[in-house]
């Protein structure tokens, strides 16, 4: 069957459900969902792991509502990038190129690429700590390894992506091994979850009441950290409350940060231009991300969050609590708690005790602070998914907790390798002239897999990291909002859209809807940007990139074409 007999085929389906009305429907959305699939295996990567598991560590269950804001608002701006390209047809890049402004278009996908080949590294480096931890012993923490490992998951990857490019049964393989992924991942923390309320029970009121937003948190201390800082001295108050309140304003911020990012806006409309959807596929597109995206993402995070509130938020292990300096010092998390805990104590010193102490005299000096100064402390610790599955050993046992963690994190990591490739070749075919760009999209491919499967290099290196890192969010976190901004100009123009504009009642709603969610971009962003730039290290960078690119969004509208024409593709 050739790919544009499946294009009708599919279309046809769609249009006898929606003329048969009612189950029909469902049923035609279900078997022609994919797209949204694509969009929860990225979304559902290292990046959410780690932030669901110091949300649950630092506010518990109270603050379960930020993903779901999050989520919400990610849904409704690719909702209306979907509207967009299905009701025109017209391919993103060229449209805001010659529509709104080059500049924009050239640093949307610039960032895009940037995002795919440095944050990939990470990907790879999480998918071999789930094996050589948690499901194959005697992998060694050397580069051979990690480089052997690394190049098998590269090469299973690329080997999936081939198949997608294929269409037809290849591509059905395709997206039915992403949804066996990401439905392996959400079985593994749901499970989870189930097992914890089975064997030990989980305070099912707070995790419901945890859904509410409340937006008092980005000032105030939350969950069971805001009793146990009222019984400390006042003195102490002021110097936790700050510290607490910092890392809940970065927590928020990073919520919004990893439930959608730039990439994620460059794969939707290529994805479905991919496979020839078009207008009567727009009611699909909504449904698959709200049921292929946003329903795994709130289970998983949810679930994660759940697990880390339980294992970890408001308590700290016997031995940081010790008041005897070796013991002390055993603590799996006392090397992350030790800063706060110093700062702490130089609070109480006169003058230049602390400067003039021994080493042994500021153990001792830590060892000696009160048991909820050492439970805030702790609070503020990160922890993995490692540590998270050691934690819940004494309810799983030591193998169920290593297989489930285990595969839970593969399927995390590996999945988002896939669509960073994936993502990669979109953007490289993009670039490319009409003749190349089977080949350009094979070599974009490649191109983010070698640069993840290259992370023991690079990304293992802390200094590297920290400046890859600063590029690639510093880029992510000024062009999301620019994005999001840019397909609401989309959206209200009638030159772009022509008949296919929403208009009355139903434009002011997807004005208000995708108004709310720019404004979510914007501040997160904002918050994101500033921080970066008050950093003596980083904070010259962030200032150079943020200016270059105004200057260049300047220059852009007013070389803007008069007389613009978009071709499909």
């Amino acid at each position: 069957m050739s790919e544009t007999t499946k294009v009708y085929e599919d279309r046809q389906i769609l249009l006898d459900a929606q003329q048969r009305g009612g189950v029909s429907v469902l049923g035609a959305f279900v078997k022609l969902s994919g797209p949204g699939w694509l969009q929860s295996a990225i979304t559902l990567g290292g990046g959410s792991l780690s932030g669901a598991l110091f949300l649950g560590v630092l506010g518990g269950t109270s603050m379960l509502w930020l993903q779901l804001v999050a989520i919400i608002m990610g849904v409704i701006m690719l909702s209306a990038i979907s509207y967009v390209t299905l009701s025109t047809g017209k391919r993103p890049f060229q449209a805001i190129n010659e529509y709104i402004n080059p500049v924009l278009g050239c640093g949307w996908l610039l960032a895009t690429c940037a995002a795919n080949v440095i944050w990939i590294m990470p990907q790879f480096s999480l998918s071999y700590d789930a094996l050589s931890k948690n499901l194959i012993s005697g992998l060694a923490d050397e580069t051979q390894p990690k480089l052997i490992v690394s190049f098998i998951l590269f090469a299973l990857a690329f080997a999936l992506v081939i198949l997608n490019t294929r269409g037809g049964p290849a591509a059905k393989l395709f997206d039915w091994f992403l949804k066996a992924l990401v439905g392996m991942v959400v079985i593994c923390f749901f499970g989870v979850v189930v097992y914890l309320f089975m064997k030990s029970g989980l305070p099912i009121n707070a995790i419901v009441e945890g859904f509410i937003p409340n937006l008092n948190q980005w000032n105030e201390p939350t969950g069971i950290v805001a009793d146990i800082l009222s019984r400390v001295s006042a003195d102490a108050q002021a110097f936790w409350r700050h510290r607490i309140i910092s890392q809940q304003r970065d927590v928020m911020i990073g919520a919004a940060a990893t439930a959608v990012g730039i990439n994620m806006t460059f794969l939707l409309p290529y994805s479905m231009l991919a496979r020839g959807w078009d207008k009567p596929f727009r009611g699909l597109a909504r449904f698959d991300l709200s049921t292929g995206m946003a329903i795994p993402y709130i289970v998983v995070t949810s679930c994660v969050v759940i697990a880390a509130s339980a294992s970890f938020h408001g308590q700290a292990d016997e031995a940081l609590l010790s008041t005897d300096p070796a013991v002390m010092q055993t603590s799996s998390i006392f090397k992350g708690a030790r800063q706060d805990l110093e700062a702490r104590v130089q609070m109480d010193m006169e003058g230049d005790a602390w400067v003039s102490a021994s080493e042994v005299e500021r153990i001792d000096a830590i060892a000696k602070l009160s048991e909820d100064d050492k439970l805030l402390a702790s609070t503020l610790v990160k922890r993995n998914a490692f540590q998270l599955s050691q934690s819940l050993e004494p309810l799983l046992g030591a193998q169920l907790a290593n297989i489930v963690f285990g595969l839970g994190v593969l399927g995390m990591g590996f999945s988002t390798i896939i669509i960073l490739m994936l993502i990669n070749g979109y953007v490289f075919r993009e670039l490319a002239p009409e003749s190349m760009r089977d080949v350009a999209h094979i070599v974009g491919c490649i191109v983010a897999g070698v640069s993840g499967v290259i992370w023991p290099y690079v990304w293992a290196k802390p200094d590297q990291q920290v400046w890859l890192g600063i590029v690639a969010s510093t880029f992510g976190a000024m062009l999301l909002p620019v994005a999001y901004i840019t397909f609401l100009f989309m959206m209200n123009s009638r030159r772009l859209m022509g008949e296919e504009k929403p208009t009355g009642i139903v434009m002011a709603i997807w004005n208000v809807l995708m108004g709310a969610s720019v404004l979510g971009a914007l501040v997160a962003a904002g918050s994101s940007m500033w921080q970066k730039a008050q950093d003596p290290t980083a904070g010259p960078v962030v200032i150079a990139i943020a200016c270059f690119f105004i200057a260049m969004v300047v220059v852009g509208f007013a070389a803007r074409p008069i007389h613009p024409s978009v071709d499909s593709d």
